[in-house]
């Protein structure tokens, strides 16, 4: 396991153990050309922005997985929660994509009419359908990988220099994801899933681990579409 992935997650937690399975997985995102391409400002471009078009569509129906989240909370506080990490994501995380858009002179609208990308599309029908035929806890298993997938990355992003060249928004990107709101809501998250990951049995805990490698293997291949330009006709818009 990194350390990144250690100092998030207590030894021998639930959370511990998911990470651990996907911990190659992991190590690609880190490593991955679009990812270093962020942190050393050389990524194109046309790359960033299509990024940023697709991560938006993709956030919309991860909104959608956190009110499920909420709908089947089994108590009143995890209820509250959600609703806290749901306002996160429409509010805080979607803000940024829209202020990076609009310098392209991309607005709201455009933004919503953007086609989903085979690879955002697959990603979020595996969301929801595991929020609809699974249990809560492999519903909190497939969410994570994404909400704390980012914190890392933007907390590992934040110690290197700060990125020259390329798009300003790309040290915007990092400090929002190394952010404090941002890390609280992660942590949320992992402890959530640490609670619900504690009252399951072996073969729920078997399948929270296959939720959350199998979405992390999505988050890998989303950052891999963006930089491919998957879906783009022709290349850069």
């Amino acid at each position: 396991m990194t350390a990144a992935g250690a100092a998030a997650a207590a030894p021998g937690t639930p959370c511990a153990q998911l990470r651990a399975a996907a911990d190659e997985i992991w190590a690609a995102q880190h490593a991955h050309p679009f990812v270093r391409g962020i942190a050393d400002g050389t990524l194109p471009v046309e790359r960033f922005r299509h990024y940023i078009r697709q991560d938006y569509v993709y956030l919309v129906d991860y909104g959608r997985l956190m009110a499920l989240g909420a709908a089947r909370a089994p108590d009143l506080a995890t209820m509250r929660r959600f609703a806290e990490l749901t306002q996160g994501i429409l509010v805080t995380e979607m803000d940024l994509h829209r202020a990076l858009a609009a310098e392209w002179g991309v607005g709201e609208a455009e933004l919503e009419r953007e086609p989903a990308s085979p690879t955002t599309r697959a990603y979020a029908d595996f969301l929801l359908r595991t929020a609809a035929l699974g249990d809560f806890a492999e519903l909190l298993a497939a969410l994570l990988p994404c909400m704390w997938g980012y914190a890392e990355i933007g907390a590992r992003l934040a110690a290197e220099p700060e990125p020259g060249g390329g798009h300003p928004g790309y040290a915007r990107w990092i400090a929002t994801y190394a952010g404090e709101e941002f890390q609280r809501l992660a942590a949320w998250c992992r402890e959530l899933t640490d609670r619900a990951g504690a009252g399951v049995d072996a073969a729920g805990r078997r399948r929270m681990e296959a939720a959350f490698v199998q979405s992390s293997r999505w988050e890998l291949a989303f950052w891999d579409a963006a930089w491919r330009l998957e879906g783009v006709e022709g290349g850069a818009r």
